[in-house]
This record gives structure tokens, C-alpha cells and sequence, in this order.
């Protein structure tokens, strides 16, 4: 029973199953329902490898975690008897969820269809509007709105990383550098980063999986001690306090921008086979000084995918390869 009106209590669930950076786009909504609905509890539930995200979040009071059994967490929530769920993911699970529960809910409106309209035929009817609104959209009937004070990104000091175990060479600064991305064609190509990391005043911090650990080594070989390689050795809340502590963030389009984007810091974004109008771009609002996106533009081939490959299908990689070195590193030396 999609909801057009409020309900009359307010333990709500929240549903957002993945990704980091769509779960750290939540956290505004998180906020408003919790300090603008009075006694309101609120429940969130994720994927258990994204559970940490939100671990720390003040706003959270209980978190559960879906392992894929979808039976089990219909039973499992059912047992909590909420009164109203809020379905940020949108997917045929998160649906099968709030029917099943039995409760009024609402859900945001996704824009795949023009997306897809986009990706095939490069005709724009996106409206130009941030992921986060949409995910306020579909809290109106809960008369929410957005308070305007950006994402929300919390580490515990006893999970943060200790900057004195970084090489002397790193006292003065350094500029966080995102390696890592789910798909390889968000990723900055490492040549293009040691183009960068040449020109820049400070030392670049390597941050990623332990699947990109082997390309940030290649990339400490030609820069030498001006990088370190973190990839693979640090938790997520580890990379994030790394990333707290760095000048500035030079990253492609990945959850880890959005966590940058929660701890107000300087973020030079490149986008390769995506485009901001997808409207995932950082979310900052009041800084958009504090924010630069790179883009090649007039590329016909661009965006390929709404999310990304393995590899660029047209095989030269141009929306990153061509992207302004100078100019890049020129915008990280001002932080």
C-alpha cells in the first residue's frame, strides 16, 4: 500500500541494500526523519559487507543485514512491526519487502529509463537533480524535508589511522588519491595519476581494494617515496580518516568521493564513461567551491554505461586518458 499520507507512529524502516556511495547519499534523509519526526525510530537495512557505513550513524537506532536470504529478512522485519518503510533502493527485492511487511511506504523514483535514454542515444531528459532530492522525494508523505546540511560521514577515533605511521616525507600534507572503483571505467588509469602526481606540491596517499593493490605498486615504482600505497591494508572507516586528514581528494566517480564529499573536504573529481547529469556528483551544498569536476567533453561516445566496465568498449579510453593533467594538479596545489 504506497502511502500518500503519514502514519500515525514512527518506527520506519529504511531500505538501501548497496552500494557505499548510495548508502552514504541516505545520510540526510537519515537525519531529517530522526530529528524532525518526534519519537521517531528509525531502522536501515543493508547489505552486510555496507553495514560499517552506518554503523556510527547517530541517526540509526538499529541496523539489519541482508545476506541474501530475502525470506529470512521478510521475517525478521515483520517481527519488528514497523509502522512506515521508506525504499531508497528500488529494486524488485526492496518491493517484494515493503509488500510483504504489510505497512504503508514510499519509494524514490529512479530515472533508468532516461538514463538508458541517454546512454544509447546521447539525448539528455535527465532533470537536473541531485540523487540525494530524489531520495527526499520519496519522504514527503512523511512531511520531511531536506535541512540543507549535506552528507554525514562518522569514524570512532579508535577506528580513525594514525598519520605518524606514514613516512616522515608525509608530515606537511599529502593529497588522498582514489585508485580503487568497482568498475575499471570510473577508475583513473595509473599513468594518468603519475601525469598528475608529478606535478603536484605534495605526496599522493594510494587508496582502493586489494584488487587495485598491485596497480598502486606499480604507481610507488615510477613516483617513489612522493607516494605511499595503502590499497588493500586499511578498513573503509581507516581509508575515510585517511581521507579526513589528507589536503585534498583527487578521485573518479566512486563511493569514496561521496565520503569525501561528507567530510568537507577539497575534491577533484574525474569522470570517465559516467556523467554528473546521472546526478551522483558530490553533494555539497552551500560548497560548491570546494569541488571541481573533470570531464572530456565532445566525446561521442560518452557516457557509455550508467555504471561501467571492465574495460572502455571502444578500447582508447579517451574520457580519461585525455583528461588535463596540468590543469588537474594546478586545482589540487591551491588546497
Amino acid at each position: 500500500m504506497e502511502a500518500n499520507q503519514p502514519p500515525a507512529n514512527r518506527k520506519i524502516l529504511v531500505i538501501r541494500l548497496s552500494a557505499i556511495g548510495d548508502i552514504v547519499l541516505t545520510t540526510p534523509v537519515l537525519r531529517a526523519l530522526d530529528e524532525q519526526l518526534e519519537n521517531a525510530e528509525i531502522h536501515f537495512l543493508v547489505k552486510k559487507r555496507n553495514q560499517e557505513i552506518l554503523l556510527h550513524n547517530p541517526h540509526v537506532d538499529k541496523i539489519h543485514v541482508f545476506d541474501g536470504d530475502l525470506n529470512a529478512a521478510i521475517r525478521e522485519l515483520k517481527a519488528e512491526k514497523f509502522d512506515y518503510v521508506v525504499d531508497l533502493h528500488r529494486k524488485y527485492r526492496s518491493l517484494r519487502i515493503c509488500t510483504s511487511l504489510g505497512v504503508p511506504y514510499s519509494r524514490m523514483r529512479k530515472l533508468d529509463i532516461r538514463k538508458m535514454i541517454m546512454v544509447r542515444f546521447k539525448v539528455n531528459l535527465l532533470p537536473v537533480k541531485h540523487v540525494v532530492d530524489c531520495y527526499f522525494d520519496a519522504v514527503k508523505p512523511l512531511n520531511v524535508v531536506n535541512d540543507g546540511k549535506g552528507l554525514e560521514f562518522h569514524i570512532p577515533e579508535n577506528e580513525g589511522f594514525d598519520t605518524d605511521d606514514l613516512p616522515m616525507f608525509f608530515d606537511d600534507g599529502f593529497v588522498a588519491v582514489v585508485l580503487g572503483a568497482t568498475h575499471v571505467t570510473k577508475r583513473i588509469p595509473s599513468t594518468k595519476i603519475v601525469e598528475i602526481a608529478s606535478i603536484l606540491h605534495k605526496p599522493i596517499i594510494l587508496l582502493g581494494g586489494p584488487d587495485v593493490s598491485n596497480l598502486g605498486e606499480e604507481i610507488v615504482s615510477q613516483l617513489g617515496d612522493r607516494a605511499y600505497n595503502a590499497c588493500g591494508k586499511f578498513s573503509l572507516l581507516q581509508s575515510a580518516s585517511i581521507i579526513k586528514q589528507s589536503a585534498c581528494v583527487l578521485t573518479g566517480d566512486t563511493g569514496l568521493m561521496h565520503i569525501a564529499a561528507a567530510l568537507n573536504k577539497p575534491i577533484c573529481s574525474i569522470w570517465g564513461n559516467t556523467v554528473p547529469e546521472f546526478g551522483m556528483y558530490p553533494y555539497m551544498p552551500g560548497k560548491r567551491n570546494l569541488f571541481r569536476i573533470f570531464e572530456v567533453q565532445g566525446l561521442k561516445c560518452r557516457p557509455c554505461s550508467k555504471l561501467g566496465f571492465k574495460k572502455c568498449p571502444r578500447r582508447h579510453f579517451n574520457c580519461m586518458m585525455q583528461q588535463p593533467a596540468i590543469e588537474v594538479a594546478e586545482w589540487i596545489n591551491r588546497y
